[in-house]
């Protein structure tokens, strides 16, 4: 089987030249074409001095543009630097003065923005136009020579950035090998062939849409459908327009399709399937699968591993991530163990952190060698994950082990707090922090999204909780907020809420003081009527 990225597409077109691979409403192109195109940027690319292991930043938007250029950029041998397009000027000089790359891929709506900060003069190169680069996708050349499989699989394909500060970023090191059996692996764990139709409005600036969707489909010859954004009033639709049979999900996308307003014809699209993780409630994931026809499997990985756990064929382990992941023909390669703090194994029940040995493991972060180590030691990858292990050997996830709350004398997990209030009808999102005490430790304190039209007091949901949870896991502090932050990836980004104790939380102690700094919940909740 291929070990590179380039391979993967070669032997998808020597197998299927014809058959038709990504799919637009603006238009699609075949396997045969695809790689054609792809060996004519990398052609254009090399022309223009970008040359094997230079680093390219690309402003990645998920369009054929950008998909295009991505796969040229890995397939000569240069390394990817994808990032999100909607980052902050800041955050893109950081970045551009941290790897030094060659050049900048970016647009037309983004370029003059780049060249007024800067951005230009720490690029060799400057900056292209990813559609001049490209030029018109629907007319790739003819019978193109397929471009030859420069790197190797040990090569550096992507530099994956985590986060996006004005500092250092931690930029995930992956190879050819990892994502070229991550592009393997994703048929075979959720079932797929030719006849299906992946459909992803996932970026392509990280790990899940590249890896999972993009080279699994290549990898099985299925279809590739690529929508621009996440729209959930759409979503169906596009599904339906495109034989759509498979998506993958994160953070909140399920949910908002779930508040979507039920349409009779709901579970009448192509869907089959849906990735995800961490796993949803029992309760909650079989309502979804009821409304709209489909099946959700569940599992976990991510960008230092794209081998992690998913459920087994056949299995339906409600509330786990599943079994550790393995390659369709090499057997097992991949192994999970969970430790405690001291480094003992934890025993079923305990929980422990999650640790990771598989052939698919990052090389570690950019230039960051006291990072890398903390991180990988032995050959085995701690993934800051906590997670307990169950008696069939599955796992199921706790928290983030930075994210775990000392309270009282005891430890409790924010997604748990936060999975017991996203069942009340009135919270559209919600995100669980620790917060300074006046005692010792930390107190529990909720930023609540409320639904629209909906403005449960805060001591509602108190109670609701608390029908729930034990005491000492209950929230003392809560705010209303508009939106919450999010990461590039759409996951709740923490690290940007309000910090500590601010003017407009309610105080909810156990005596139900009144609020600090004399607000009241109804004010607090006053301007939330957002919509998804």
């Amino acid at each position: 089987m291929p070990n590179t990225i380039p391979g993967l597409l070669i032997e998808a077109a020597e197998r299927d030249a014809d058959g038709i691979w990504i799919r637009t409403d603006d238009g699609a192109l075949s396997f045969g074409q695809t790689a054609a195109a792809v060996a004519r940027i990398g052609q254009r690319l090399t022309q223009l001095g970008v040359r094997p292991r230079d680093l390219v930043v690309v402003t990645t938007r998920t369009t054929p543009e950008y998909l295009l250029t991505w796969l040229a950029v890995v397939s000569m041998g240069a390394i990817l630097v994808p990032t999100d397009p909607e980052s902050a000027a800041g955050e893109l000089v950081g970045l551009a003065r941290q790897v030094s790359p060659r050049v900048i891929i970016s647009d037309v709506t983004l370029i003059p923005s780049l060249t007024v900060n800067g951005l230009a003069a720490l690029a060799s190169l400057g900056v292209l136009d990813v559609n001049e680069l490209v030029g018109n996708w629907l007319e790739p050349m003819a019978g193109g020579t397929l471009m030859v499989s420069t790197p190797s699989a040990d090569d550096l394909a992507i530099l994956i950035p985590t986060s996006g500060t004005t500092g250092k970023s931690k930029l995930v090191m992956q190879t050819h090998r990892a994502y070229a059996m991550a592009g393997e692996g994703f048929p075979y764990w959720m079932e797929l062939t030719s006849d299906d139709r992946l459909m992803t409005s996932l970026p392509l600036f990280h790990v899940n849409a590249p890896a999972y969707s993009m080279l699994g489909s290549l990898a099985c010859g299925a279809g590739f459908v690529l929508l621009p954004r996440f729209s959930a009033s759409g979503f169906l639709d596009s599904a339906r327009r495109h034989g759509a049979t498979e998506f993958n999900a994160i953070g909140a996308m399920l949910e908002i399709l779930m508040r979507q307003p039920i349409r009779a014809d709901d579970a009448d699209t192509p869907l089959r399937l849906c990735y995800t993780g961490p796993s949803p409630a029992r309760e909650w994931q079989e309502a979804f699968e009821e409304r709209f026809g489909l099946k959700v499997v569940c599992g976990y990985a991510m960008s230092e591993s794209p081998y992690g756990l998913i459920w087994r064929h056949g299995t339906r382990p409600f509330g786990t991530l599943g079994w550790p992941r393995q390659h369709p023909t090499m057997g097992e390669i991949n192994y999970a163990r969970v430790v405690l703090d001291d480094g003992a194994q934890a025993s079923v029940g305990d929980v422990g952190e999650l640790l990771l040995q598989n052939p698919t493991l990052t090389p570690g972060y950019w230039e960051m060698p006291d990072e890398t180590a903390a991180v990988l030691v032995d050959g085995w990858l701690h993934t800051g994950d906590l997670v307990t292990t169950n008696l069939d050997g599955s796992y199921t996830f706790v928290s983030r082990k930075k994210e775990v709350i000392r309270r009282r004398g005891k430890n409790l997990s924010p997604a748990e707090v936060e999975d017991a209030l996203l069942t009340h009808p009135g919270v559209l999102e919600c995100a669980v922090v620790a917060v300074p005490s006046e005692l010792t430790e930390d107190e529990v304190k909720a930023f609540i999204v409320f639904t629209p039209g909906e403005r449960p007091s805060f001591d509602e949901l108190r109670q609701w909780a608390n029908s729930r949870l034990s005491e000492f896991k209950l929230p003392r502090f809560w705010e209303a907020i508009d939106d919450l932050p999010r990461t590039p990836t759409a996951r709740i980004a923490k690290h940007r809420l309000p910090a500590g104790h601010t003017p407009d939380e309610y105080d909810s102690a156990p005596l139900h003081s009144a609020p600090l700094h004399g607000q009241s919940p109804e004010a607090t909740s006053a301007a939330n009527e957002n919509e998804v």
